[in-house]
């Protein structure tokens, strides 16, 4: 992608006691100026060339759920669907092919209603590996220590050392400090 990628939409969602959710916002970039008419090979190779391998393909699971050991990418690849982001009480979102989502580690997401052809590229950065945890008080506060540990790419998966996520997430980590 070039230097003339859109910027991205940032959410912001704070802890609800059960999903710990993360002090960085979360990056929506919409379609995206990918001329490929494989959607989903294109942005294997956009993850992979800002160092955000793509890990696997399929759709977002329909129960609320985050990962405390991971920051994740999704490219939607076809179709549509609406997220809703932050927990179980937050934000819905619809996504389309050409989309992409940054979720920092410990955002919660949840698919709640997509087209039948909806596909996503997922991917996180190399040294990161997911785990699958679902919202509860009884987790949360070991969750929120691990989700503490995971540092900020030195990269963002759509843009590059200069792009968006690089800025927002380490102003982020100086002001929070």
């Amino acid at each position: 992608m070039s230097s003339s990628a859109p910027q991205p939409e940032q959410l912001h969602f704070a802890s609800d006691g059960r999903t710990p959710n993360s002090p960085h916002p979360v990056l929506i970039y919409r379609q995206l100026p990918l001329n490929d008419a494989d959607l989903a090979a294109a942005f294997e190779r956009l993850f992979a060339s800002h160092l955000w391998p793509a890990q696997w393909r399929g759709s977002v699971y329909d129960y609320h759920h985050y990962h405390s050991t991971a920051h994740e990418v999704l490219g939607v690849t076809s179709g549509w669907a609406r997220l809703v982001l932050g927990g179980e009480q937050g934000r819905e979102v619809e996504l389309r092919a050409g989309d992409a989502l940054v979720l920092p580690a410990g955002t919660g997401h949840c698919g709640v209603q997509a087209s039948a052809d909806f596909q996503v590229v997922a991917g996180c950065p190399p040294d990161q590996r997911y785990d699958l945890l679902r919202p509860d008080e009884c987790s949360h506060d070991a969750a929120r220590e691990r989700i503490a540990r995971v540092g900020v790419p030195i990269s963002d998966p759509l843009t590059g050392t200069q792009g968006a996520l690089v800025t927002l997430w380490r102003e982020g980590v100086a002001v929070s400090r």
